[in-house]
């Protein structure tokens, strides 16, 4: 066992030593390489980096071409913009001037609207005023026409019952009176009975006076005929004249 451990490590010794010379050519060889790989690097780097440049040049170029491009497109835009904005602005102006001769004369007529509607307020209000006016004159109206025909009704029960009465009175009147001439007429025809008796009697009784007068008169003149026919006319005369005298006192 000892035997094994003494013969590791001189084959390891060699070994480590094999390696080091392994690693020394290698690592000339390596440096070598490395130079030339680091130079042919750097070549290949600046190349590479020129061609970046170039090509960033290039890019930058293209890319300021196009921003240019891209700039003038832009500017052409925005004057596209900026005229249809002030073709826009110009409408909006003459819309705002519209909406402004709009608004004064929404303004206006709602000026005469309000107006308008104050004078439709202070007629309603004259209009209800005038209502209640008329309406408390039809009632007054009314209250006069109900006592107007309770009056009426009244005066005209009171005149039919002063006229019942008067027709009962008038009645009672004519039937009093009626009475009245009645008994009148029988008191006149009584009297005018009595008279015609009376005036038959007074008549008769003159009748015969005057007859008992013409009697004696007869004779006087007789008497006196002979001797006073002159007068006998005069004399025929006045008992004409006589007699006429006593139908008149009769």
């Amino acid at each position: 066992m000892s035997s094994k451990k003494n013969y590791k490590p001189k084959n390891k010794k060699k070994l480590n030593k094999k390696t080091k010379n392994g690693f020394a050519k290698l690592a000339t060889i390596t440096t070598k390489s490395i130079s030339a790989a680091f130079v042919n690097y750097k070549k290949r780097q600046e190349q590479n980096k020129i061609k970046e440049i170039k090509l960033k040049k290039l890019q930058e170029n293209n890319e300021l071409i196009r921003d240019r491009k891209e700039l003038k497109n832009l500017e052409e835009k925005i004057k596209k913009d900026e005229h249809k904005l002030k073709i826009k602005e110009e409408e909006l102006k003459l819309k705002e001037k519209e909406l402004r001769l709009k608004d004064e004369k929404l303004k206006i007529e709602n000026e005469r609207l309000i107006k308008k509607d104050e004078n439709l307020i202070i007629t309603a209000n004259d209009l209800r005023q005038k209502e209640k006016q008329l309406k408390s004159r039809d009632e007054e109206q009314n209250r006069k026409d109900i006592d107007l025909k309770v009056r009426e009704e009244d005066q005209n029960n009171r005149e039919l019952k002063e006229k019942r009465r008067k027709e009962k009175l008038l009645k009672a009147i004519k039937i009093e009176e009626e009475k009245q001439k009645q008994e009148e007429y029988i008191k006149i025809k009584e009297w005018e009975e009595k008279f015609d008796r009376e005036q038959k009697l007074r008549e008769q009784k003159e009748n015969l006076r005057e007859q008992k007068l013409k009697e004696k008169e007869l004779e006087r003149l007789r008497s006196f005929e002979e001797a006073e026919k002159p007068l006998e006319k005069n004399f025929s005369s006045q008992l004409e004249k006589f007699k006429i005298d006593k139908t008149k006192e009769n």
